[in-house]
C-alpha cells in the first residue's frame, strides 16, 4: 500500500517518490500567511501523515485536521501551546519532539565569557517574552559583565536595536531562538560580523550561515527522530499514544572562519568542547 506523508515548513513545492511513501513538501517561503493555505492542500490531498516544523507550522496543521496524524519536529512548549495535553500522553492527533532543554541563555553567556575573556558589555538579543531579564542580569552580574536587554518582535525594531549596541559599544551579543530572530537569523548574523561583536546563538543553524558559535538543541538530530514517529504512526500506533520526546543534550557549534574575520582567537579549552567546528 502507497501512503502519503505531507511536510509543511516555513521555508516551492516538492514531491519525492519512494518504492512504497509518497513525500510532498509544501514551503510558505517565510509568508506565514500562506500556512493555513499549504496545510489545506496537504489536507485536501488525504495524506497518511503531516509533519511539521515549528509552532506556526504546526498551528496551521492542526487547524487544518483534527484528524490526520500530525508530528512535531521542533516546538517548545507544546503543552502551553495547546497541541498536546502533556508530554506523557497527547491525547490528539499530534505528537513529535519538543526542543525544550530550559533556558539556556546563562550557559550562552558562560560560554561567550570564556571564549571571549574581555568581554565586558553583553547584549541579549531575544523575541519578546522569552527571556527572564531579572534571572538574565543577575547571571550577568555573577560572571562580571554588564547586560543589556534587546527585545523585538517585529523586524522594523531590529534596525535601532543595532543602533543601540554600536552606542553602547556592546562587545557580546547573546541570541535567544525564537521566530522573529530565526527569520531574520541572517541580518543578526551579517551585524555581528561587520561591528566584529563575538555573539553566540541558539542553533548551529546560525554557525552554518556564517555566526561564530551556537549553542543549542540539534535540529537535525530532531528532524532526524521525526522520522521515527512517522514510522510508528503509518504502522498503525496513534499519536494520542506516543509520548512527546525532548532532546537528552545540546550541541556546541563554533565556526572558525568567523572566528577569523572578526579577528578574535578562540582559548584552546574552549575549541576541545565543541561538537561541531567549521573550519
Amino acid at each position: 500500500m502507497r501512503r502519503n506523508i505531507g511536510h509543511c515548513q516555513r521555508v516551492g513545492r516538492q514531491r519525492e517518490t519512494g518504492e512504497n511513501i509518497d513525500i510532498v513538501t509544501r514551503f510558505a517561503n517565510e509568508r506565514y500567511d500562506q500556512l493555513p493555505k499549504l496545510a489545506a492542500e496537504l489536507v485536501q490531498l488525504n495524506v497518511s501523515v503531516i509533519v511539521a516544523a515549528d509552532s506556526t507550522v504546526i498551528r496551521a496543521a492542526k487547524n487544518a485536521s483534527r484528524t490526520i496524524p500530525i508530528v512535531m519536529s521542533v516546538v517548545k512548549d507544546p503543552v502551553a501551546s495547546g497541541y498536546v495535553a502533556s508530554f506523557a500522553r497527547p491525547g490528539g492527533n499530534i505528537t513529535g519532539l519538543s526542543n525544550n532543554l530550559g533556558p539556556l541563555y546563562g550557559k550562552r553567556l558562560q560560554i561567550l565569557r570564556e571564549a571571549v575573556p574581555t568581554l565586558s558589555r553583553v547584549g541579549f538579543l531575544a523575541p519578546r517574552g522569552s527571556v527572564d531579564w531579572k534571572t538574565m542580569e543577575s547571571l550577568s552580574r555573577k560572571l562580571g559583565v554588564e547586560a543589556q536587554g534587546l527585545p523585538f518582535q517585529y523586524p522594523g525594531e531590529l534596525e535601532t536595536l543595532f543602533k543601540t549596541v554600536q552606542a553602547n559599544r556592546t562587545n557580546g551579543l547573546v541570541i535567544t531562538a525564537g521566530p522573529p530572530t530565526n527569520l531574520h537569523r541572517r541580518k543578526i548574523i551579517e551585524f555581528a560580523s561587520l561591528n566584529r561583536i563575538p555573539a553566540i546563538y541558539p542553533l548551529a543553524l546560525y554557525v552554518a550561515e556564517g555566526g561564530l558559535m551556537s549553542y543549542g538543541p540539534s535540529r537535525r538530530l530532531m528532524h532526524k527522530r521525526a522520522a521515527y514517529y512517522v514510522d510508528r504512526i503509518l504502522k498503525g500506533a496513534k499519536p494520542a499514544d506516543l509520548p512527546v520526546e525532548r532532546p537528552m543534550a545540546a550541541e556546541f557549534a563554533i565556526n572558525l572562519k568567523a572566528a577569523e574575520a572578526i579577528r578574535i582567537n578562540l582559548p584552546p579549552e574552549v575549541l576541545q568542547r565543541a561538537d561541531k567546528v567549521i573550519k
